[in-house]
């Protein structure tokens, strides 16, 4: 008999949809929308999110603040 071993490897994610997802467009996103996504994108099972560029003003600073406490609060 022999036997076949499988490597299992993991496929890690890696989303820069909050960060840079809309440049193109000119868009932005609100707290409460990327929040939504982060949630939703965590719920897929995302690996990484990058979640901003939280220097480019203060808003922004606080979206990315705000997509990061929503990660730390769903580890608890």
């Amino acid at each position: 008999m022999k036997v076949i071993r499988i490597k299992k490897e993991k496929v890690v994610i890696f989303d820069t949809t909050l960060r840079d997802g809309l440049q193109l467009t000119q868009a932005s996103l609100s707290l409460e929308d990327k929040v939504e996504i982060e949630e939703t994108l965590d719920y897929l099972g995302v690996d990484y999110i990058e979640a901003g560029f939280p220097m480019t003003s203060e808003y922004e600073f606080l979206k990315v603040k705000a997509v990061a406490d929503s990660v730390k609060s769903q580890l608890l």
